[in-house]
């Protein structure tokens, strides 16, 4: 692969970061092979598991019982990198941040898009957005989430503290029924091609560079806080690290009524997204022999990142967007699960290396309103690196 689905060349640079990063790890064709075997078998097993569990895969915890939770249901939250958690803010005050929100876009020159119907808002400091920023039980659900992460080295970080949430102002959305949505295919957010071109970026994903991708802790922070996220500066490319993303439900929102997508195994998923640059089908993409891991091979001779690309115009480079074509092992079809049913006041939150999309359709009847409310650990006296 030499061009990104754009057609945009790949620069030679990416061949030679590709073999930088294979000689930073021993015996890495061996190693890298025999990972890539593992993890598209493992790929298997787990497709044909969450086609069969779907919705009822993705963890739910009352608001009230997340000091409850016994370690198992911790673990599974950790391992599926999502939770929904219910009842965080009453509903009547969900519905009443709605409605001002909805006011203020009625009344006011906003940005938005589509642009001829607009659904979802370039806002980010509308009084009912504030107010849920600082909400004290969105707060304190923030810290339970940041305490998921942890630093395994012997030398902890001074400069870290899981106890301080932060804000990030982030938009909303306000979607109507029966309104195709194709703009948030299945995707990463939080680093591009930084997340093999940045040495530290790098570093949260040794383990899986060495071949020991079982090992592969993705709460684990070493690497995680000095890693830079955008080194394009483009568009929209957060440069602040993010344990968790997620939204407040507003409305009343189920599977196939624009709700979110995951892929609800972020170990998994991350191994076979950082290991794919790497390898190149021996078959054509179309082919019925794609999926045999036979039909790989190392590649340490082409430039090619699949599933990143340049957006005209902007510079830098986007995704990781896996698709069935360029990413076929993750089997997104089956693998991409909607959360549950939600109602106003209750949030939903995924790791930030989570696959995740939007819902193509909406086949309910209301508004589909939901506002990000991401989550966000302190670095002290790191604040200018922000």
């Amino acid at each position: 692969m030499n061009a990104d689905r754009n057609n945009n060349p790949f620069p030679l640079r990416f061949l030679e970061l590709k073999r930088q990063i294979a000689s930073e790890h021993p015996d890495f064709e061996a190693r890298a092979t025999q990972a890539w075997k593992e993890i598209v078998e493992e790929l298997v097993v787990f497709s044909n598991m969450i086609e069969k569990e779907g919705t009822n895969y993705i963890p739910q915890a009352n608001y009230a019982d997340l000091e409850k939770l016994n370690a198992q249901e911790v673990d599974a939250i950790k391992q599926r990198g999502c939770v929904v958690i219910k009842d965080i803010v009453d509903d009547a005050k969900a519905i009443a941040w709605r409605e001002s929100l909805r006011e203020f876009v009625r009344v006011n020159p906003v940005e938005g898009f589509p642009v001829e119907d607009k659904q979802f808002f370039q806002l980010y400091w509308t009084k009912a957005q504030v107010q849920a920023r600082a909400n004290p039980n969105l707060l304190k659900a923030t810290i339970w989430l940041n305490n998921l992460y942890h630093e395994k080295s012997e030398k902890k970080s001074a400069n870290v503290d899981l106890s301080i949430p932060l804000s990030y102002a982030d938009r909303f959305r306000i979607r109507k029924p029966g309104v195709k949505w194709d703009v948030h295919p299945p995707h990463i957010d939080g680093g591009s091609i930084e997340r093999w071109e940045d040495p530290m970026f790098r570093k949260c994903f040794e383990d899986i560079l060495s071949g020991e991708w079982r090992k592969h802790d993705p709460y684990d922070l070493k690497g995680r806080l000095e890693a830079r996220s955008s080194l394009y500066g483009r568009p929209s490319q957060s440069t602040v690290f993010r344990t968790f993303q997620g939204w407040l439900s507003m409305s009343e929102t189920a599977p196939t009524q624009g709700t979110l997508k995951v892929f609800p195994n972020v170990a998994l998923s991350n191994a076979y997204i950082i290991l794919r640059p790497f390898f190149k089908p021996l078959v054509p993409e179309e082919s019925a022999e794609i999926l045999d891991p036979k039909n790989w091979e190392i590649d340490l001779e082409s430039p090619g990142f699949p599933g990143i690309w340049q957006r005209p115009g902007e510079g830098g480079w986007a995704g990781p967007h896996p698709t069935a074509l360029s990413h076929p092992h993750l089997l997104l079809g089956k693998t991409m699960t909607s959360v549950p049913k939600v109602n106003p006041g209750d949030a939903v939150f995924w790791h930030c290396d989570v696959i995740h999309s939007v819902e193509e359709e909406h086949t309910g009847s209301e508004d589909s309103a939901g506002k990000s409310i991401d989550v966000v650990l302190t670095k002290l006296g790191l604040m200018d690196t922000f």
